[in-house]
């Protein structure tokens, strides 16, 4: 259908704060945990009830993607994936809790919205997992860009953690907007 209306881009969203859709090696536990809402709220429809499917795999292998981006170049699309940061993060944070502000707990949420839970930008450990997990999208597609997302980012747990109040002094930033600013600069 994108090919008929000669749309060319697929952006693909495979992470946010309702599951972590991709294998990353070094991080397992983002599909283990990252991939699995505890349940559906979403409304039934005429022929059953929508995301009603096995809760073991709520996420894309390699071998998964690469077929999804090989129908697309056989119909000239090509596919822009995105991860998020530093907010919209939930499955990420539900797998890893260390990299929040709080520690947790963390859920995979079930449900839209904005959730101050954000990654803690005081935390080097998450620029590590970030280039693990850009590395395995350079990797897997072939086009030239990958979104990072940013957007709908809450601050307010930063204004109150430590490791992030000490990483904004350490880089003279006199906002919680700044931070976020710097965050992306880094990734």
């Amino acid at each position: 259908i994108m090919a008929f209306h000669k749309f060319n881009i697929f952006h693909w969203h495979l992470t946010d704060d309702q599951g972590w859709r991709f294998e990353v090696p070094e991080y397992p536990k983002l599909v283990k945990v990252g991939s699995v809402r505890m349940d559906n709220t979403l409304p039934e429809e005429k022929y059953g009830v929508y995301d009603d499917r096995d809760p073991g795999k709520m996420f894309y292998t390699e071998k998964d993607i690469k077929d999804v981006i090989n129908y697309a170049a056989k119909r000239c699309i090509t596919i822009i994936p995105e991860v998020e940061f530093p907010g919209h993060v939930s499955a990420l944070l539900a797998s890893y809790p260390e990299l929040g502000c709080t520690g947790g707990p963390y859920k995979v949420e079930n449900r839209w919205g904005i959730f101050p839970d954000v990654l803690c930008l005081g935390n080097d450990k998450i620029f590590k997992l970030y280039d693990a997990a850009i590395g395995t999208l350079a990797h897997l597609f072939p086009g030239p860009y990958i979104h990072i997302g940013g957007d709908e980012c809450p601050h307010e747990r930063w204004e109150t953690c430590p490791k992030c109040k000490k990483r904004m002094k350490e880089n003279h930033l006199s906002k919680s907007s700044e931070l976020q600013s710097w965050g992306t600069s880094q990734i």
